[in-house]
């Protein structure tokens, strides 16, 4: 059953307009540090008990500085916003471990993992791979946010809550097309029983019929 307290957390965030990658890290994060504390209520935990969670962090578990950060800017977020307390001066152990170059992959690995997929699930990689989107991005691609015509993409609430276009691949629009195609007619079979896809924000309910127009659906 889900907690009552970290579901009223997720819903204040939602209300502020947090993203949903954030609102997952910062929930993950107090949930680490209310199981670190024995299932404490953090209301009855103050600043040392922070200081404890935040160097075990870096002591125990050498976690790089940045996870250290994010662990602290959630832990901040909950009792500064959320519970209203001031935490004062910390002064935890930083974390040692530096945060490490990703491994990137040479064209010909790149090649040999595409040759291992088809359908949906090489087209997805093939628009990480040559868009530059993120794992979490792709999924998330409406027809709307497809420009055929210039060969590009709109990116929707990206890194920092930020809107971006990047490039889209000549090679992949018949596949691209497709797609479209399907999901459009998808879209016409469920209109005809009056559902449709889910929308973004609150379109559900400024426009009722939103979830009919072909912008909107999940290129999936």
């Amino acid at each position: 059953m889900p907690s009552p307290f970290i579901e009223q957390l997720r819903f204040d965030m939602r209300l502020l307009g947090y993203s949903l990658r954030t609102e997952k890290s910062y929930l993950g994060w107090i949930r680490q540090y209310i199981y670190f504390h024995k299932k404490q209520h953090p209301k009855k935990l103050d600043s040392n008990e922070v200081w404890q969670f935040l160097s075990w962090l870096a002591n125990e578990r050498h976690v790089a500085i940045n996870t250290q950060k994010t662990a602290l800017n959630a832990l901040v977020y909950l009792y500064h916003k959320a519970l209203g307390i001031t935490l004062g001066d910390l002064n935890f152990s930083l974390a040692t471990k530096q945060r490490q170059l990703p491994v990137v992959l040479s064209p010909n690995e790149v090649m040999s993992i595409l040759s291992q997929l088809t359908g949906r699930n090489r087209l997805v990689v093939e628009l990480l791979y040559g868009s530059g989107l993120r794992i979490s991005e792709a999924p998330g691609l409406r027809v709307q946010d497809i420009s055929i015509e210039s060969c590009s993409l709109t990116i929707r609430d990206g890194k920092g809550k930020k809107d971006r276009q990047t490039l889209l691949s000549e090679r992949l629009i018949p596949q691209i097309k497709e797609k479209i195609n399907a999901a459009l007619k998808i879209q016409t079979d469920d209109n005809e029983k009056g559902i449709g896809p889910s929308l973004p924000s609150a379109f559900d309910r400024k426009y009722a019929n939103a979830f009919k127009q072909p912008p909107f659906p999940s290129s999936k």
